[in-house]
C-alpha cells in the first residue's frame, strides 16, 4: 500500500505530511510525485505566508526511500534515472517554493527524508531525533542532483561522514554541523514550529519572499550587477513598507497585506 501526502491549510501557515506510518514515513515514488505537485499548488497560494513539512507521527520525519520499490523502480539505469527526476522533482518544487519552510523533524530523518528537510529553510528537531544517509551499506550511492542541497548546508567534511561512514547523528551533532536550526525537548518541537511560523507570519511576506530569494542569489557568489542592486529597494513602492514605517512610528503592531 502506498503512502500519501497530506496537506492541510490554517490561516496563513500551510502543513504538509509525510503520511507512510507503517514504514516510518519512507517516501515511495507516489508520494515523490505528491510531494511535487502539493508543494508547487501551495507555492502560488498567494494566501499563505509559511509552510511547514512533518512526517506522520512521533517515529520518524522520513526513513528515506521506500527500499521495496527498488526492486523494480530503480531495477536499470533508465528506471533510476526516471525514479530519481521523480525524487528531484519534490526536492526542487521544496527548495524553489518562495514562502519560508520549516521542516518539524521527529524521530528518524534519513536519507530521502534527510534530503527533503535539507531543502527547507529551518529545521527543527527534538533532542531524540537523529539524521544520516547509511546508504554505503545498502549497496548504493546517493544521486548527485539530491546530494547537492546537502552539500551546500553541512559541508564536504559532514557528508563525508555521512556517506563514507554511513554515520547516524543525533540531534546536538546535527546542531553543531550545521544540518539542523534549533533542537528543543521531544514534547516542544511542534508547539517551537507553530511559534516560529507565527514569526514568520508577523513580518512583511513579500519582504520574507525577497529575503529568500536574495540569499539563493548571494550564495552563488557572484557579482550583484548593478540592476539587481536597484531592484533590491523594489519595497519602496509596497504598500506594507509605508505600514510597517507607519506601525513602528506609531508605536503599534503593523498589519501587512502583502502587497
Amino acid at each position: 500500500m502506498s503512502g500519501s501526502i497530506r496537506c492541510t491549510c490554517d490561516g496563513e501557515v500551510a502543513t504538509v505530511t509525510l503520511s507512510n506510518p507503517a514504514k516510518l514515513n519512507a517516501v515511495d515514488s507516489a508520494m515523490w510525485r505528491q510531494l511535487a505537485l502539493v508543494v508547487s499548488e501551495l507555492s502560488a497560494d498567494t494566501r499563505l505566508r509559511c509552510l511547514v513539512l512533518q512526517g506522520e507521527g512521533e517515529q520518524a520525519f522520513a526513513a528515506g526511500g521506500d527500499i521495496e520499490e527498488f526492486t523494480s523502480q530503480r531495477d536499470t539505469v533508465e528506471h533510476a534515472m526516471a525514479y530519481h527526476a521523480q525524487a528531484g522533482a519534490a526536492l526542487q518544487a521544496v527548495g524553489d517554493c518562495p514562502l519560508p519552510t520549516i521542516a518539524l523533524i521527529q524521530g528518524a530523518c534519513i536519507g530521502g527524508g534527510l534530503e527533503i528537510a535539507a531543502q527547507c529553510d529551518l529545521r527543527i528537531c527534538g533532542e531524540s531525533a537523529r539524521f544520516g544517509a547509511p546508504i554505503n551499506r545498502l549497496g548504493f550511492s546517493m544521486y548527485p542532483v539530491e546530494m547537492l542541497a546537502l552539500l551546500r548546508l553541512a559541508g564536504a567534511a559532514t557528508m563525508r561522514e555521512l556517506l563514507l561512514e554511513g554515520r547516524i547523528l543525533g540531534a546536538a551533532e546535527a546542531l553543531a554541523k550545521g544540518l539542523v536550526t534549533r533542537v528543543v525537548a521531544d514534547g516542544a518541537v511542534a508547539a517551537e514550529a507553530a511559534a516560529t511560523a507565527r514569526r514568520i507570519c508577523q513580518g512583511a511576506p513579500l519582504v520574507a519572499r525577497w529575503h529568500k530569494q536574495l540569499l539563493r542569489r548571494l550564495q552563488q557568489d557572484l557579482p550583484l550587477r548593478e540592476e539587481e542592486l536597484r531592484d533590491s529597494f523594489a519595497f519602496l513602492e509596497t504598500a506594507d513598507y509605508r505600514e510597517g514605517l507607519a506601525a513602528f512610528l506609531a508605536k503599534r503592531a503593523p498589519r501587512f497585506r502583502g502587497c
